[in-house]
């Protein structure tokens, strides 16, 4: 006889205490399953259950195999619906946080197409420049840029972007361009208020040497775009990401700061809870990001 049925005749007796009510809820008759519960205890050389005329429980032995082999039958329901789930079509409502500059400017033109891709998939995308957790706030998953804090999460990076020190022309009319980055104690500089390290910006030196630079800002905004804008004004230096600024610096609103300076190169996550297998609607907008972004980075946007 199957193993598999056969463990799942015996563990259908515990939990139902008796061979009739577990035929009941096997769907099979009473002898069939007297039959499978002897059959493995003739294997196993063991005697599992204790039958009396009012009722039956399991041995010592019989109790310890019955623990075991529930695990085995509950691995054996989730790889069946792994499978159904694997091969079953994207749908449901999913959740997405993503950074509001990067939300607006790049992941909402694209989700038109995608919704047509999959029309029973729903989308909640959460706007916020805040770092969220996933499991206990309820998103399927998240775009995060530059290095990742989590490394519980499961990644998978979709594009790349360089960031860059830029500022107006006006601006550097008014005030002169820094020439090395000690010069940048002397500049007005534009800082991002939601990240830990907003006033300390990390730069890597022409030698390769990684300089940490703390200075008072002029202005501090808790929005990528709102900083682009006071940048584009002329009311400071800003260090942004390429997804940001490559239009403006396209049309000459915007230019670096110091061109000779080592570029950084930032990956850009799609992030989602561990688990044994991803959800089939997750996985089908990562695999539809990669496709959207696979033109772009790191100074493509």
């Amino acid at each position: 006889m199957d193993r598999l049925t056969e463990m799942e005749a015996f563990a259908a007796v515990v939990d139902q205490g008796g061979f009739t009510d577990a035929a009941k809820k096997l769907g099979i008759s009473k002898s069939a399953v007297s039959k499978h519960v002897s059959s493995l205890e003739a294997r196993l050389g063991a005697r599992l259950l204790n039958r009396t005329t009012r009722r039956v429980s399991p041995t010592e032995i019989g109790l310890a195999y019955y623990d075991r082999a529930r695990r085995v039958l509950n691995d054996a329901g989730e790889a069946d619906a792994l499978v159904t789930s694997m091969q079953s079509a994207p749908s449901g409502l999913l959740r997405i946080s993503v950074a509001t500059d990067f939300g607006v400017n790049h992941l909402s033109p694209v989700l038109g197409e995608f919704l047509q891709q999959y029309p029973d998939i729903t989308v909640n995308m959460v706007l916020n420049n805040r770092y969220v957790e996933l499991i206990s706030e309820g998103f399927d998953m998240a775009i995060r840029i530059g290095e990742l804090e989590d490394s519980s999460l499961r990644a998978r990076k979709i594009a790349e972007t360089s960031k860059r020190m830029i500022a107006s022309p006006s601006y550097f009319a008014q005030f002169g361009r820094p020439e090395k980055i000690d010069d940048l104690n002397e500049h007005k500089l534009l800082h991002y208020s939601n990240q830990s390290s907003a006033a300390v910006w990390k730069i890597t030196a022409p030698s390769g040497e990684k300089r940490q630079i703390r200075t008072a800002g002029w202005l501090t905004v808790n929005d990528g775009q709102s900083l682009l804008n006071a940048c584009i004004s002329g009311l400071g230096i800003a260090y942004l990401p390429a997804f940001l600024y490559a239009d403006a610096m396209r049309k000459g609103l915007v230019e670096e700061a110091i061109p000779g300076l080592p570029v950084e190169v930032l990956g850009i996550y799609a992030v989602y809870p561990p688990g044994r297998f991803t959800q089939p609607k997750v996985r089908a907008f990562i695999d539809f990001l990669v496709n959207a972004f696979a033109d772009k980075g790191p100074d493509n946007w």
